[in-house]
């Protein structure tokens, strides 16, 4: 009897081994996950939008099918400011987008992507992985079912394109600006009146006049959304975005139901898009720069001190507005200014230095 309960089992172990021996691993170590992903940024468009193409079809890849990503760009399944209802529905698992678009519903969300006079992409990546900012994006986010991590970053962007010179503070007066974030609450408190669209509108309403200015990225980006063709003084730099993190936000529960693994390689993968798109705008901005120049005669002027100094007492009002919104709006300030001054003063001694003599030695002006 027991010899013949020892060779049916053998049997079922043999033929479990040779089943399995015809499926691929992922298929046995866990069933296939179905990802909606949405985004707040256009189909094929360079920089933001083909990185969050790049981070869609890279998670497949680096999961070996195991995920299965179905990726859309504003507009295809919900409008770009419409990304992080759908997630924290459930109606999507995930969006790429930038997190200062929902300060509407808690101004410490701006932090998260940039805010005037804020930190450049080394120091926002100090603040968020070694300084506790993590911490309170995690806290912020979670009340409203959302788990967020950086997924790329555009460096230090343009003032904006303008259709007349801004020599004063008092030329801002009565400009309407294309300016999200808390940026467009200091061109607000100078007189100007702060417009949110979506990158893909903000040509339209260039052309048309119903703006007077616009900010969008920086030269790669502006010179293929052709904002030359409304507006030719292009001013730097910009005091609203020195550093602005994309953000891949996932519905809460979703990301909860996923194994550690799983966790880690979306990480990952985010992280490395995340420094490959910084590393895109680099090599490209300077190039399309030269190109919005020499090509289209655009007019590029650096604001004055006179400007943006009336732009650092304006953001100091809107700093004090939104630390007094709530308790954790002051802790994630009082946090990102420890880590404004802390970072800042290295980088001061180090890289500003550092850039300050090299362009003395080899004469850049």
């Amino acid at each position: 009897m027991r010899r013949r309960q020892f060779l049916t089992a053998a049997s079922s172990i043999s033929a479990a081994g040779a089943l399995s021996a015809t499926l691929p691993a992922p298929a046995i170590a866990q069933s296939r996950k179905e990802m909606v992903v949405v985004s707040s940024w256009g189909r094929d468009f360079p920089g933001v939008g083909t990185g969050a193409q790049r981070l869609a079809k890279r998670i497949e890849e680096v999961s070996n099918g195991s995920f299965k990503v179905n990726y859309f760009a504003a507009g295809e399944r919900v409008g770009a400011f419409d990304v992080f209802d759908a997630v924290a529905d459930g109606n999507a698992q995930a969006y790429i987008s930038a997190e200062y678009y929902w300060k509407g519903k808690h101004p410490g969300f701006a932090f998260f992507t940039s805010v005037p006079f804020g930190l450049t992409y080394t120091e926002m990546s100090a603040w968020i992985h070694h300084m506790g900012g993590q911490d309170l994006w995690d806290k912020l986010s979670a009340d409203y079912g959302i788990k967020c991590i950086p997924a790329g970053n555009s460096g230090v962007q343009m003032g904006g394109w303008f259709n007349k010179e801004i020599e004063s503070a008092e030329d801002l007066k009565g400009l309407k600006v294309r300016m999200p974030g808390l940026g467009g609450d200091v061109m607000a408190k100078l007189g100007a009146s702060p417009v949110s669209l979506p990158g893909g509108q903000i040509y339209e309403n260039l052309i048309s006049g119903a703006i007077d200015a616009a900010e969008w990225v920086g030269p790669w980006n502006d010179y293929f959304m052709k904002f030359y063709e409304a507006a030719k003084y292009y001013y730097y730099p910009g005091m609203h975005e020195p550093g602005g993190f994309a953000s891949f936000g996932f519905n809460a529960s979703w990301w909860s139901s996923l194994q550690k693994s799983e966790q880690a390689m979306l990480t990952a993968v985010a992280q490395a898009e995340n420094d490959h798109l910084m590393a895109e705008f680099n090599a490209n901005n300077g190039i399309y720069l030269d190109k919005l120049i020499d090509e289209h005669g655009v007019n590029l002027r650096r604001f004055n001190d006179d400007v943006y100094d009336a732009f650092g007492r304006a953001a100091q009002e809107v700093f004090i507005l939104t630390r007094d919104h709530s308790s954790l709006a002051r802790e994630i300030y009082d946090s990102f200014v420890k880590a404004r001054t802390d970072v800042g003063r290295w980088k001061n001694l180090s890289e500003a230095s550092y850039y300050t003599q090299r362009n003395r030695v080899l004469g850049v002006q």
